[in-house]
Protein backbone atom coordinates (compact mmCIF):
# COMPACT_ATOMS: atom_id res chain seq x y z
CA UNK A 1 0.00 0.00 0.00
CA UNK A 2 1.39 3.66 -1.28
CA UNK A 3 2.65 5.67 1.73
CA UNK A 4 2.02 8.78 1.78
CA UNK A 5 2.44 11.99 4.46
CA UNK A 6 3.14 15.87 4.64
CA UNK A 7 7.12 15.08 4.92
CA UNK A 8 9.89 16.06 1.98
CA UNK A 9 9.61 12.05 0.93
CA UNK A 10 6.43 11.96 1.41
CA UNK A 11 4.80 14.95 1.31
CA UNK A 12 2.40 16.48 -1.72
CA UNK A 13 4.56 17.04 -4.35
CA UNK A 14 5.29 13.50 -5.11
CA UNK A 15 2.14 12.42 -4.19
CA UNK A 16 1.01 12.33 -7.86
CA UNK A 17 3.80 9.40 -8.16
CA UNK A 18 1.24 7.04 -7.04
CA UNK A 19 -2.27 8.65 -7.20
CA UNK A 20 -1.86 10.14 -10.91
CA UNK A 21 -5.03 11.83 -10.58
CA UNK A 22 -3.00 14.22 -7.99
CA UNK A 23 -2.14 15.50 -11.24
CA UNK A 24 -5.13 16.44 -12.77
CA UNK A 25 -6.91 19.76 -14.15
CA UNK A 26 -9.18 19.61 -10.88
CA UNK A 27 -7.29 19.47 -7.62
CA UNK A 28 -7.76 21.32 -4.78
CA UNK A 29 -6.94 23.38 -2.77
CA UNK A 30 -7.14 26.35 -4.55
CA UNK A 31 -6.06 30.44 -3.67
CA UNK A 32 -9.23 32.22 -3.71
CA UNK A 33 -9.24 36.00 -4.81
CA UNK A 34 -12.50 37.37 -3.87
CA UNK A 35 -12.66 39.80 -6.81
CA UNK A 36 -12.01 37.00 -8.94
CA UNK A 37 -14.38 35.49 -7.65
CA UNK A 38 -18.16 35.73 -10.44
CA UNK A 39 -21.19 36.30 -8.04
CA UNK A 40 -23.95 34.32 -9.31
CA UNK A 41 -27.43 35.02 -8.10
CA UNK A 42 -28.97 31.78 -9.06
CA UNK A 43 -26.78 30.57 -5.52
CA UNK A 44 -27.81 33.84 -3.57
CA UNK A 45 -31.52 32.32 -4.52
CA UNK A 46 -31.12 28.91 -3.07
CA UNK A 47 -29.62 29.02 0.37
CA UNK A 48 -28.46 25.94 1.57
CA UNK A 49 -30.87 23.96 4.02
CA UNK A 50 -28.30 22.24 6.73
CA UNK A 51 -30.64 19.57 8.63
CA UNK A 52 -27.60 18.38 10.78
CA UNK A 53 -28.83 15.66 14.05
CA UNK A 54 -27.45 15.16 16.92
CA UNK A 55 -25.23 12.43 17.21
CA UNK A 56 -25.16 10.67 20.86
CA UNK A 57 -22.25 8.64 20.64
CA UNK A 58 -19.65 10.02 17.62
CA UNK A 59 -16.18 8.47 17.40
CA UNK A 60 -13.49 10.28 17.80
CA UNK A 61 -10.38 8.96 16.23
CA UNK A 62 -6.49 9.91 15.36
CA UNK A 63 -5.80 8.22 11.87
CA UNK A 64 -2.01 9.71 11.95
CA UNK A 65 -2.20 12.46 9.53
CA UNK A 66 -5.04 14.38 11.48
CA UNK A 67 -8.01 13.88 13.60
CA UNK A 68 -11.35 12.71 12.36
CA UNK A 69 -15.17 12.31 13.67
CA UNK A 70 -17.25 9.81 12.29
CA UNK A 71 -21.01 10.64 11.98
CA UNK A 72 -23.43 8.03 12.05
CA UNK A 73 -26.81 9.83 12.12
CA UNK A 74 -28.89 11.10 8.93
CA UNK A 75 -27.07 14.54 8.29
CA UNK A 76 -28.16 15.95 5.19
CA UNK A 77 -27.45 19.48 3.11
CA UNK A 78 -28.97 20.48 0.22
CA UNK A 79 -29.50 23.87 -1.87
CA UNK A 80 -26.72 25.89 -3.19
CA UNK A 81 -24.74 24.40 -6.06
CA UNK A 82 -25.90 20.92 -5.00
CA UNK A 83 -28.59 18.70 -7.14
CA UNK A 84 -29.43 16.58 -4.54
CA UNK A 85 -29.37 15.74 -0.87
CA UNK A 86 -26.27 15.28 0.37
CA UNK A 87 -25.34 13.11 3.69
CA UNK A 88 -22.43 14.29 6.35
CA UNK A 89 -20.44 11.52 6.44
CA UNK A 90 -17.02 13.02 8.76
CA UNK A 91 -15.31 15.57 9.27
CA UNK A 92 -11.91 16.49 10.20
CA UNK A 93 -9.10 19.51 10.43
CA UNK A 94 -6.18 20.61 8.66
CA UNK A 95 -3.68 22.55 10.97
CA UNK A 96 -0.14 24.48 11.08
CA UNK A 97 2.82 24.30 13.64
CA UNK A 98 2.13 28.21 14.53
CA UNK A 99 -0.49 30.66 13.51
CA UNK A 100 0.66 31.56 10.12
CA UNK A 101 0.28 28.80 8.52
CA UNK A 102 -2.50 25.60 8.46
CA UNK A 103 -5.47 26.12 6.04
CA UNK A 104 -5.36 24.81 2.58
CA UNK A 105 -7.47 27.36 1.08
CA UNK A 106 -6.26 30.19 1.27
CA UNK A 107 -7.36 34.02 0.69
CA UNK A 108 -5.37 36.34 -1.81
CA UNK A 109 -2.77 34.11 -1.19
CA UNK A 110 -3.21 34.00 3.33
CA UNK A 111 -3.54 31.33 5.12
CA UNK A 112 -5.66 30.90 8.36
CA UNK A 113 -4.07 28.82 11.09
CA UNK A 114 -6.25 26.14 10.75
CA UNK A 115 -9.33 24.57 8.36
CA UNK A 116 -12.27 22.44 9.15
CA UNK A 117 -13.83 19.85 6.29
CA UNK A 118 -17.35 18.36 6.66
CA UNK A 119 -17.14 15.99 4.26
CA UNK A 120 -20.82 14.77 2.68
CA UNK A 121 -21.61 12.48 -0.72
CA UNK A 122 -24.33 12.46 -2.35
CA UNK A 123 -26.68 10.36 -1.27
CA UNK A 124 -29.36 11.09 -3.91
CA UNK A 125 -27.64 9.42 -6.27
CA UNK A 126 -25.43 7.02 -4.22
CA UNK A 127 -25.59 4.51 -1.81
CA UNK A 128 -22.67 5.11 0.26
CA UNK A 129 -19.56 6.95 0.42
CA UNK A 130 -17.51 4.73 -0.70
CA UNK A 131 -19.84 4.43 -3.83
CA UNK A 132 -19.43 7.82 -4.35
CA UNK A 133 -16.09 8.85 -3.31
CA UNK A 134 -14.91 8.84 -7.02
CA UNK A 135 -17.57 10.35 -8.65
CA UNK A 136 -17.42 13.59 -10.34
CA UNK A 137 -20.88 14.67 -8.12
CA UNK A 138 -19.79 12.69 -5.97
CA UNK A 139 -18.89 14.59 -2.61
CA UNK A 140 -19.82 18.05 -1.03
CA UNK A 141 -17.25 19.36 1.85
CA UNK A 142 -17.87 22.19 4.02
CA UNK A 143 -14.33 24.42 4.62
CA UNK A 144 -14.46 26.67 7.61
CA UNK A 145 -11.05 29.06 8.31
CA UNK A 146 -10.49 29.04 12.09
CA UNK A 147 -9.41 32.32 13.32
CA UNK A 148 -7.60 32.80 16.95
CA UNK A 149 -9.56 34.88 19.24
CA UNK A 150 -9.29 35.19 22.96
CA UNK A 151 -12.26 32.85 23.57
CA UNK A 152 -12.50 28.98 23.63
CA UNK A 153 -14.70 27.73 20.92
CA UNK A 154 -17.44 26.31 22.50
CA UNK A 155 -18.63 23.23 20.68
CA UNK A 156 -15.29 22.61 19.41
CA UNK A 157 -14.31 22.34 23.02
CA UNK A 158 -15.85 19.31 23.55
CA UNK A 159 -13.64 17.59 20.98
CA UNK A 160 -10.49 19.59 22.08
CA UNK A 161 -10.93 18.71 25.58
CA UNK A 162 -11.11 14.63 24.69
CA UNK A 163 -7.92 15.19 22.95
CA UNK A 164 -5.65 13.28 25.74
CA UNK A 165 -8.11 10.37 24.63
CA UNK A 166 -6.84 10.13 21.14
CA UNK A 167 -2.86 11.80 20.88
CA UNK A 168 -1.68 8.95 19.58
CA UNK A 169 -2.15 7.09 16.10
CA UNK A 170 -4.91 4.59 15.89
CA UNK A 171 -6.72 5.68 19.29
CA UNK A 172 -10.39 6.51 19.38
CA UNK A 173 -12.82 7.24 21.49
CA UNK A 174 -16.97 7.42 21.38
CA UNK A 175 -18.38 10.75 22.68
CA UNK A 176 -20.18 10.28 25.96
CA UNK A 177 -22.26 13.39 25.32
CA UNK A 178 -24.24 14.62 22.60
CA UNK A 179 -23.00 16.52 19.62
CA UNK A 180 -24.30 18.44 16.92
CA UNK A 181 -21.92 19.27 13.90
CA UNK A 182 -23.86 22.27 13.40
CA UNK A 183 -22.21 23.88 16.19
CA UNK A 184 -19.21 23.73 14.22
CA UNK A 185 -20.49 26.41 11.22
CA UNK A 186 -20.13 30.09 11.10
CA UNK A 187 -23.39 32.10 12.13
CA UNK A 188 -23.34 33.18 8.51
CA UNK A 189 -23.45 30.22 5.69
CA UNK A 190 -25.03 32.29 2.93
CA UNK A 191 -21.76 33.63 2.10
CA UNK A 192 -19.14 31.23 0.33
CA UNK A 193 -17.14 30.71 -2.91
CA UNK A 194 -17.90 27.42 -4.28
CA UNK A 195 -16.01 25.19 -7.22
CA UNK A 196 -15.56 22.12 -8.25
CA UNK A 197 -11.97 20.35 -7.36
CA UNK A 198 -10.86 17.88 -5.66
CA UNK A 199 -10.12 15.74 -1.69
CA UNK A 200 -6.90 17.22 -0.58
CA UNK A 201 -5.68 13.94 0.31
CA UNK A 202 -4.68 11.08 -1.72
CA UNK A 203 -6.52 9.57 -3.64
CA UNK A 204 -7.45 13.61 -4.41
CA UNK A 205 -10.12 12.19 -6.43
CA UNK A 206 -12.26 14.66 -8.49
CA UNK A 207 -14.90 14.38 -6.99
CA UNK A 208 -15.94 17.54 -4.30
CA UNK A 209 -17.84 20.43 -5.30
CA UNK A 210 -16.71 22.58 -2.43
CA UNK A 211 -17.89 25.64 -0.52
CA UNK A 212 -15.95 27.74 1.45
CA UNK A 213 -17.90 29.83 3.79
CA UNK A 214 -16.27 33.36 3.83
CA UNK A 215 -16.92 33.93 8.18
CA UNK A 216 -14.44 32.35 9.84
CA UNK A 217 -15.00 30.42 13.22
CA UNK A 218 -12.79 31.50 16.27
CA UNK A 219 -11.07 29.36 18.48
CA UNK A 220 -8.48 30.00 21.84
CA UNK A 221 -5.00 29.75 21.21
CA UNK A 222 -5.64 26.72 23.61
CA UNK A 223 -7.68 24.81 21.30
CA UNK A 224 -5.15 24.91 18.54
CA UNK A 225 -2.39 23.86 20.73
CA UNK A 226 -4.47 20.99 21.26
CA UNK A 227 -4.39 20.03 17.45
CA UNK A 228 -0.45 20.54 17.81
CA UNK A 229 -0.12 18.26 20.43
CA UNK A 230 -1.49 15.46 18.83
CA UNK A 231 0.61 12.79 17.37
CA UNK A 232 1.00 10.89 14.17
CA UNK A 233 2.60 7.75 16.04
CA UNK A 234 1.23 5.09 18.47
CA UNK A 235 3.81 6.28 21.21
CA UNK A 236 5.22 9.70 22.07
CA UNK A 237 6.23 10.28 18.41
CA UNK A 238 6.40 13.56 16.04
CA UNK A 239 3.35 16.02 16.40
CA UNK A 240 0.70 16.36 13.67
CA UNK A 241 1.54 19.72 12.36
CA UNK A 242 1.45 21.89 9.30
CA UNK A 243 -0.70 18.92 7.86
CA UNK A 244 -2.05 20.48 4.65
CA UNK A 245 -1.89 20.50 0.83
CA UNK A 246 -0.50 24.26 -0.59
CA UNK A 247 -2.65 25.28 -3.09
CA UNK A 248 -3.20 24.13 -6.83
CA UNK A 249 -4.03 26.46 -9.83
CA UNK A 250 -7.46 27.20 -10.49
CA UNK A 251 -7.15 26.79 -14.16
CA UNK A 252 -10.15 27.03 -16.29
CA UNK A 253 -12.58 26.17 -13.71
CA UNK A 254 -15.06 28.81 -12.55
CA UNK A 255 -14.96 30.11 -9.31
CA UNK A 256 -18.33 31.37 -7.88
CA UNK A 257 -19.77 33.70 -5.05
CA UNK A 258 -22.98 33.55 -3.28
CA UNK A 259 -22.59 36.99 -2.29
CA UNK A 260 -21.21 40.23 -4.05
CA UNK A 261 -17.96 41.27 -2.94
CA UNK A 262 -16.70 44.55 -0.93
CA UNK A 263 -15.19 46.77 -3.37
Amino acid sequence: MATWGYGKDNGPCTWAKSFPVAAGARQSPIDIIPTAAEYDAALASTPFSIQYESENAMELCNPGLSVKANITKKSVIKGGPLEGEYRLEQFHLHWGSDNKQGSEHTINQQMYPAELHLVHYNATKYSSFGEAVDKPDGLAVFGIFLQISDKPHPGLKTLTDLFNQVQYKNKSINLSQEFNPVCLLPANTNNYWTYLGSLTTPPCCESVTWIVFEEPITVSQDQIEAFRGLCCGECGSDAIVDNYRPPLPLGDRKLRAAFQAKA
